[in-house]
């Protein structure tokens, strides 16, 4: 006999799961809270994990593609919620605030329920657009700092 499989859950597929979970990560809170507080109906999240806070450690590579090397170690909150129907979301953020890794992962988990998944595109757009405001704008501030070396020749033989 065939050992029993879980069938996967209906929702998002697993690339733009991960989209939305990178943006919701990099929500700020007042984001999440507002758009949590515009919803006309709440559903009960349960918490299955945390909020629980550590350390991850960064990897870095010098000039972006030589041999990665161990940077450091920064503090990440991760949250794992159960919405009412059964489903579960998980939400991670950088930085110590257990609310907004739980709201992320209410997003995550809402995101998943048809009804409700409107409502959270219309939330990872609006952050993704911040995103790329504030994006430019560091473009904008770093390219200003440029410097740019030349080097002259001499003409001696």
């Amino acid at each position: 006999m065939a050992p029993l499989r879980k069938q996967p859950a209906p929702g998002p597929e697993p690339v733009a799961r991960k989209r939305a979970m990178d943006i919701l990560a990099k929500a700020t809170r007042v984001e999440l809270e507002s758009a949590w507080a515009a919803l006309a109906t709440k559903p009960v999240a349960t918490p299955v994990r945390g909020p629980e806070t550590g350390l991850v450690m960064v990897r870095g590579r010098i000039g972006g593609g030589g041999a990665p090397f161990n940077l450091g170690e920064v503090t990440a909150t991760r949250a794992s919620v159960r919405l009412d129907g059964g489903v579960v979301g998980h939400g991670q953020t950088l930085g110590t605030d257990g609310e907004k890794a739980r709201l992320a992962a209410v997003f995550d988990a809402l995101l998943q329920v048809p009804e409700y998944a409107p409502v959270v595109e219309r939330l990872l757009s609006a952050v993704s657009a911040r995103i790329e405001v504030d994006d430019a704008r560091k473009a904008r501030e770093t390219a200003a700092t440029r410097v740019d070396f030349f080097t002259l020749v001499r003409g001696d033989d």
